[in-house]
């Protein structure tokens, strides 16, 4: 979601808490708990951490690793680079990022693509792993 003329405020630029208090008012978040039932019943979930993180604090079993600056090339269902999860718009998609602040972000990037079920983990992996949720080294 870029910001235009038109997102400025009173002719001040947005800061990044009201972009992400107006991103993330067009979609329902989702806690680890639901998250994790929503990849039970199908969901794909999606890492997007950098590898240091992901290397220091380790994996979400089942999650597709997709760095940030490929992600709406391996999920866009009509493209060229599409990860094989990524088939249809319709996808249910979690964004996992390290506290749930990037994913918020790419998740307006996924929905202008048109994968309008896109949400995104709440307190992001830090949160999956304080909910005692299965993580691998």
């Amino acid at each position: 979601m870029a910001v235009s003329d038109a997102d400025q405020v009173h002719g001040k630029p947005v800061g990044i808490d009201e972009l992400l208090d107006r991103v993330r008012a067009g979609y329902e978040r989702v806690g680890p708990e639901e998250a994790a039932a929503e990849a039970a019943e199908g969901a794909l979930l999606v890492d997007i951490r950098y590898a240091a993180l992901r290397e220091k604090d380790g994996l979400i079993p089942g999650a597709l690793v997709v760095e940030r600056n490929e992600l709406e090339w391996r999920l866009d269902p009509q493209g060229s680079h599409r990860a094989p999860q990524a088939v249809s718009h319709d996808l249910r998609v979690v964004v996992i990022c390290n506290e749930g602040y990037a994913s918020s972000l790419a998740v307006a990037s996924l929905r202008g693509l048109g994968l309008h079920r896109a949400t995104d983990l709440t307190g992001g992996f830090q949160a999956w792993r304080a909910a005692g949720l299965p993580v691998a080294p």
